[in-house]
């Protein structure tokens, strides 16, 4: 995928997610195997001072303020975040709207937290996007994530051609956008998070979803 394509793909992807607002949290009131996901969050290692990217609606922002010192939600789409910011809230979290392709964490965490996030991100760019997560994580910390595994392929409409990694997503309103999607082997990814210098076991969880913890190997250079 040429830097151009991405750059609108990405562009598109943002676009679908701000128009998706009032829709976003359907799958979560169908989808029992989702809201078992969401009860897992007790057994993962999640404290301190929480930084949460693409945050989406707040869904799992509740459930990682009760377990932190503080939570720090990130996302690109305004609308989302007025959605988040009633659900979830509270003292102690404090909402932030960026593109996380561009921005840069003022500052470190204990635990990086995002859910069905890593999925968008383009291949070419992940180390670009584990050097951001570097940077906002404290020494000692933790990063924990959730995703789709590769059976949650079949409710995807993938594009053919290209880069093999872009899905077509239509609204209830009719209007279709494309976005990045990538289904994570898990091999694949613990080896390429591993080349990158981090230290990670990812799992499967909930049925076809992905459970990633990963922490910087001593001595690493991730940057």
């Amino acid at each position: 995928m040429g830097a151009d394509e991405d750059d609108g793909l990405l562009t598109e992807q943002m676009a679908y997610y701000r128009a998706r607002a009032p829709e976003y949290d359907r799958p979560y009131a169908e989808r029992s195997d989702l809201r078992e996901l969401l009860g897992l969050v007790d057994a993962w290692p999640v404290g301190g001072d929480v930084l949460e990217l693409a945050c989406g609606t707040g869904q799992w922002t509740a459930l990682l303020a009760a377990r932190a010192d503080s939570v720090t939600a990130v996302d690109a789409s305004a609308e989302v975040l007025d959605i988040a910011r009633a659900r979830a809230g509270a003292p102690g979290v404090r909402f932030v709207q960026a593109d996380l392709f561009t921005w840069r964490p003022p500052r470190r965490y204990d635990t990086v937290f995002f859910g069905f996030w890593l999925s968008h991100v383009p291949a070419a760019r992940l180390a670009d996007f584990w050097a951001t997560v570097d940077a906002a994580l404290a020494p000692g910390g933790t990063v924990v994530f959730v995703d789709d595994g590769p059976g949650e392929a079949v409710h995807e409409e993938l594009l053919p051609g290209g880069s093999g990694e872009t899905a077509l997503r239509r609204l209830d309103d009719g209007s279709a956008y494309r976005i990045v999607k990538v289904f994570h082997e898990t091999e694949a990814l613990t080896g390429r998070l591993a080349a990158l210098g981090w230290s990670v076991r990812v799992r499967p969880a909930a049925g076809s979803f992905i459970v990633g913890i990963a922490r910087r190997r001593a001595g690493a250079d991730v940057s």
